[in-house]
């Protein structure tokens, strides 16, 4: 009977872990509830309820052991943990791994760093924020300011984030900072249409995959967290369009 508590107290873990590392690294509230359950499911618990929230996890079995909650303070976007954790997923519903090497190979997602390096990260989003501006049928004139504009604008969020643990202020003062360098380089008479490269400058800082999480959510009758995560994206849109417009209120 001990041993039964304690391979279901084990279980229990192995799920939270990884609806912990799915719902940190942008996986939808539907995705993460659906391998929790299935996690469950193949090892032998047929009767499990999880509720998640961009916030927290609540996850409990039939029976008397306790409903066990995970607060999530910080989250990202990070895919490739989310797609290792549903390849484990699928290897425990094959029946091919116990729960304890479950445990330790998600602890070593959790702690592996898949991210690129930040000098990546800055290339890229620059690289993106010229490319855009193409695409707004902006020029090639303007290509070279809105790679500047976007690239020192990305730094600066990942600068000011790691600063101050508030997304909103880090997003303003990025899109300042955008806006500004958009104007002076328009001033200067290296760039030509100011609209078209803060357009294509900001876009790197804009929350797509937030959004798309939260129509997806609704969509799967999510109400609670499609809400929250939807109100997530409005105030980083709202960040980033207040520090372009006071940008312009000046100049």
């Amino acid at each position: 009977m001990e041993n039964r508590t304690t391979q279901t107290y084990e279980i229990i873990e192995v799920c939270l872990l990884a609806g912990k590392i799915m719902l940190q690294n942008g996986a939808e509230t539907y995705r993460v509830e659906d391998t929790m359950m299935r996690i469950a499911v193949s090892y032998g618990i047929n009767e499990s309820h999880s509720y998640v929230t961009p916030t927290g996890i609540l996850f409990s079995i039939d029976g008397t052991e306790p409903t066990k909650l995970i607060r999530i303070s910080e989250r990202t976007t990070d895919l490739q943990k989310v797609t290792l954790v549903n390849g484990i997923s699928r290897h425990i519903s094959g029946g091919h791994v116990s729960v304890q090497n479950a445990y330790r190979m998600l602890k070593k997602v959790e702690a592996a760093d898949l991210a690129y390096p930040i000098s990546i990260q800055i290339a890229a989003a620059a690289i993106a924020s010229g490319c855009f501006l193409i695409m707004f049928q902006g020029s090639w004139n303007d290509f070279v300011p809105a790679f500047v504009a976007g690239g020192v604008g990305f730094s600066c969020l990942l600068y000011f984030h790691h600063l101050v643990k508030i997304k909103f202020f880090a997003e303003f003062l990025s899109s300042f900072i955008i806006g500004l360098l958009s104007f002076l380089f328009v001033k200067a008479g290296i760039g030509s249409e100011l609209d078209k490269i803060i357009i294509g400058s900001v876009m790197p800082l804009v929350p797509g995959l937030l959004i798309t999480n939260a129509v997806r959510d609704l969509m799967a009758g999510h109400l609670v967290s499609g809400l929250s995560k939807g109100a997530e994206a409005f105030l980083t849109a709202f960040a980033i369009g207040t520090g372009i417009a006071v940008v312009i209120s000046f100049f």
